[in-house]
């Protein structure tokens, strides 16, 4: 199958000939943007950073040649004072009174003001919630750059030619911000394949930057060093027993949801799953007949309607429910790829999309999610299958090795099919976590040599992908496995896929949204929560199921886990359309050079004739990153 191909080159942008912007990308994205110099900028550079804060509608701060900072906020604030200058965006949930007393008398920019006064650079120890926030002290020429502790607010940055620091909400500015040129990062293409999204801390940019969640930029005189400024502290002793820990939870989440529902403007998606359910649940304490929204598909074990609507039912609300079709795939497919300023290859992100742009049509302006709650309590299937991998472990070394393994591989014919499935069963066990948990990886079991040309793998850190893994599985200090791999989803599961996905999608239905599971004192709650009673044995969310025991419906807490999938490869089996979106797409895909014509011939015959769902999933991903670039103007 393999075949090597040469990449054609990439498309590069000069200062005056920026990233192709598609009409999406101009959307309205929360965040802060601007510049920041040690040195007095000059009056082209200040000239520079007033005309696109002036493109943006935003007046910056700090807009003189000596103050070092040129700063706006998208939907935020910004204020000076003394030669202290900030730009905030989000909503800050403060941890000290008097600082959320401070913000809500003088708003969020005051009150960061009024931080730095306290605790100078170490104030993000006194921030939750969702921000991204510059401070820059023009006396000290010091400052920072931060986003908040799941990167829900995005920042991106690069280094101009004169040293300079810019930052902005989306990736595609910063090409344009700094004067560098700037080409597709080929290393980002592999990440992309591996991860089917772009990981922090790079982007599909050479030369452009992400801030890891819970990361801030620290500057001093011109000197730039990112550092982690927050990690959890996880513990394996409590004194508190499971009742009251469920209580506390319950209480926790209760006021997280109380603090974020703005009134009758404020919904919340509901797929019927545990978290959506429960989040839905408190919001009806506050509202009568809160509104909530449902996606649906037609297509056998994708359409959770029933228990969606079970949850409606139990609590009261408005139920409204919205069923996705191919067509809608068709129409609004090219427009969802041009809305992410790198390629994303979450395929949930079109009912997402479908349900918040439903829910602004019906008048709402905030909708709650539920995101969160399986990496904070232990929800995601492949914390289960490790514990079984992990018995293996237990068994005496040389039994291993000596005895069971050279049975299995030299004794047993592979014919058998139970033999077949112990072999399988014990070359993962032998892989060591965090590695094991990529086993499933559409590179690692198709073979990244057979999907990806010579002439890419070549120019690439193939261990890049896990290595990004290790180190944050390693991060936590004394952690427990299952809580090393929570660790590792809350950065490429949480910051880097599910909030990028609904954030970016409820930008373009224009709607905010917001994640009560996030509420910092919650996941402050989780850590303290032992990993035995997080998951017993292998027994998903077993902690959580039993604080909603009275809450939940019991069809809820015992369905299966699933959530808003879409049915993409059964519809393109049957689809002329979509056969004819993805054939086209993928052939324009062959002649970029990234991947293997034969592969790319491969899984769609593998498509047609094998399994309709498990290949479409990866030709979803090669079709979102064709889409992407060729709607940002990168052609083959």
């Amino acid at each position: 199958m393999r075949k090597s191909a040469r990449i054609r080159p990439s498309l590069c942008w000069q200062k005056n000939n920026p990233v192709q912007e598609s009409k999406e990308s101009r959307l309205e994205i929360p965040g802060i943007s601007g510049r920041i110099s040690a040195q007095a900028s000059s009056e082209a550079q200040v000239s520079l950073a007033q005309t696109f804060a002036h493109e943006l509608g935003k007046k910056p701060t700090g807009a003189s040649p000596g103050d070092g900072l040129l700063a706006t906020a998208i939907r935020g604030e910004r204020a000076s004072d003394a030669g202290i200058h900030c730009a905030v965006a989000g909503n800050v949930d403060w941890l000290h009174v008097d600082l959320a007393d401070a913000q809500l008398r003088h708003g969020s920019a005051r009150a960061v003001l009024q931080a730095y006064r306290q605790y100078g650079l170490d104030l993000l120890a006194a921030m939750g919630g969702r921000f991204a926030v510059v401070v820059w002290d023009s006396n000290k020429r010091s400052g920072l750059l931060a986003t908040d502790r799941f990167g829900q607010v995005p920042v991106y940055w690069g280094r101009t030619n004169d040293d300079a620091l810019v930052f902005a909400p989306l990736a595609t500015w910063i090409p344009r911000m700094s004067g560098r040129t700037m080409e597709i990062s080929e290393q980002a293409i592999f990440n992309y394949l591996y991860f089917h999204m772009v990981p922090s801390p790079g982007t599909i940019f050479q030369g452009v930057h992400k801030l890891t969640a819970g990361h801030a930029i620290f500057g001093q005189d011109g000197n730039w060093e990112l550092r982690r400024y927050w990690k959890p502290d996880f513990r394996e002793h409590t004194d508190q027993s499971v009742r009251e820990m469920g209580e506390e939870m319950m209480g926790l989440l209760a006021s997280s949801v109380a603090r974020l529902d703005a009134g009758t403007g404020t919904g919340a998606f509901l797929s019927g799953g545990l978290d959506s359910s429960t989040v839905a649940g408190l919001l009806a304490r506050h509202q009568p007949q809160p509104n909530t929204y449902s996606i649906g598909f037609d297509a056998d074990g994708y359409d959770e309607i029933a228990y969606a609507r079970i949850a409606s039912e139990r609590f009261g609300t408005r139920f409204n429910t919205y069923y996705v079709t191919p067509e809608d795939v068709l129409q609004e497919l090219p427009r969802i790829a041009a809305a992410y300023d790198e390629p994303f290859g979450n395929s949930s992100a079109l009912p997402a999309y479908f349900c918040a742009r439903f829910a602004a049509a019906d008048g709402r302006d905030r909708l709650l999610a539920g995101d969160g709650g399986d990496e904070l309590f232990a929800g995601n299937e492949r914390y289960a299958k490790q514990t079984v991998f992990e018995r293996y472990a237990i068994l005496p070394g040389a039994a291993r090795r000596l005895l069971l393994e050279p049975a299995l591989n030299r004794l047993m014919p592979d014919s058998i099919a139970v033999v077949r499935k112990a072999r399988s069963y014990v070359q993962q066990a032998n892989v060591p976590l965090p590695d094991r948990l990529q086993t499933y990886n559409f590179l690692n079991r198709l073979g990244a040599e057979n999907i990806i040309s010579d002439a890419l793998l070549s120019s690439v850190d193939t261990q890049l992908p896990l290595n990004l893994d290790r180190a944050l599985y390693h991060a936590p200090r004394d952690a427990s496995k299952l809580n090393r791999m929570l660790y590792l989803d809350w950065q490429h599961t949480l910051a880097d896929n599910d909030l990028r996905k609904v954030n970016r999608m409820c930008d373009l239905a224009g709607v905010q949204v917001e994640y009560p599971m996030l509420d910092h004192r919650l996941v402050e709650f989780s850590t303290r929560v032992p990993s035995g009673i997080k998951m017993d044995g292998n027994k998903l969310r077993s902690f959580y199921k039993r604080a909603v025991a009275d809450f939940l419906p019991p069809e809820i807490i015992n369905k299966p886990k699933h959530g808003f999938g879409l049915p993409f490869g059964i519809w393109m089996a049957e689809h002329p359309g979509l056969q004819q979106l993805a054939g086209d797409n993928l052939e324009r895909m062959k002649r970029r050079g990234y991947v293997n014509a034969a592969f790319v011939d491969e899984i769609m015959r593998l498509h047609r004739e094998q399994h309709a769902g498990y290949y479409g999933e990866f030709i979803w991903v090669l079709m979102m990153l064709e889409l992407w670039l060729t709607a940002h103007g990168i052609e083959p």
